[in-house]
């Protein structure tokens, strides 16, 4: 047998003792691996949106038609999206968009984090996120509202958020275990887990990972691919098709998606046109911010503390 080997991923048909690495040799012939940190860097930007995301909050379900077709719909509304930060490959290592929803007292929020908000110029926020975008081209000025109509009709959406929080559950319902016998000799273990490893030698323990009982749910999940069914500016609601993580109330995270191709060319600056033309001064007024947090900043360390 000719042992073959995968370009990409670095997989192997070849039996242990025969494979390359026995003999130190890098690449016996065989293409050279292509997996690494920085192959792992350029295969990402393939991938990664060419703009930023929302953050929304999920408001309930609902159903529209499409012709005789009747599409379930879930509702996200939209309140006071704004541009919080950017982060640049320079200086942070990456491109991202920080983007911020909701309001929060000042009374609420620690004093460093009203100085972060104050050097930005924008209010406090209920929420904070990051948005990974693929270079320069997707970083929007800061202070800058989202709306709705930063998506398009028809395209396609990658929801994130957490699931329904479930408490404690057995192993029968967080994992689908099978259960024991509900007769034949068994008594009071009909919906116990049974073994949890063995007991005889060097392996009498409890492997790392072992499926038990614990709490369920309350997890990160991605639900891919879902599509815009409508975008509404003056409702400030976006609806999309299908079921997304989390119950009502939840904040959910809203990008375009991966393993589709983005929203068409006009589309894309159309809204980034309307979005600059909202905020002429956004440069200006991100620089005044700064200079008066500066000066804030050095009137407060000036002030005698108060006793």
């Amino acid at each position: 047998m000719v042992p073959r080997r995968g370009i990409r991923y670095g997989w192997s048909t070849a039996p242990p003792r025969s494979k390359h690495r026995r003999f130190n040799q890098p690449n016996s012939g065989l293409p050279a691996l292509t997996t690494g940190p920085a192959a792992a860097l350029k295969r990402r930007e393939k991938t990664t949106p060419l703009r930023a995301g929302v953050l929304a909050t999920k408001v309930g379900m609902t159903s529209t038609f499409q012709g005789k077709t009747r599409v379930a719909c879930t509702v996200l509304q939209l309140d006071q999206v704004q541009v919080v930060a950017n982060k640049t490959r320079a200086r942070h290592g990456y491109w991202a968009v920080q983007v911020g929803a909701g309001s929060r007292p000042a009374r609420n929020v620690t004093s460093p984090l009203l100085g972060y908000y104050e050097a930005k110029g924008v209010a406090p926020k209920r929420e904070l996120a990051e948005f990974a975008v693929r270079g320069p081209e997707g970083l929007l000025p800061v202070g800058a509202q989202l709306l709705p109509d930063w998506f398009q009709v028809g395209q396609y959406v990658d929801v994130r958020a957490r699931s329904r929080g479930m408490g404690f559950a057995g192993g029968m319902k967080r994992h689908g275990f099978a259960g024991q016998e509900a007769s034949h000799g068994n008594s009071k273990n009909h919906r116990t887990i049974g073994t949890t490893g063995p007991s005889q030698g060097g392996g009498s323990r409890v492997l790392p990972g072992k499926k038990m009982p614990g709490r369920m749910g309350n997890d990160w999940v991605t639900v891919q691919n879902l599509k815009v069914v409508r975008a509404d500016a003056e409702l400030g609601v976006v609806l999309v098709s299908g079921a997304v993580p989390g119950p009502k109330g939840r904040t959910v995270k809203l990008q375009d998606a991966k393993k589709r191709k983005p929203p068409a060319l006009p589309h894309r600056e159309k809204a980034l046109r309307e979005l600059n033309e909202r905020h002429p001064d956004a440069d200006a007024q991100l620089q005044a911010a700064r200079e008066a947090h500066l000066e804030m900043k050095e009137r407060r360390r000036s002030k005698p503390a108060a006793w």
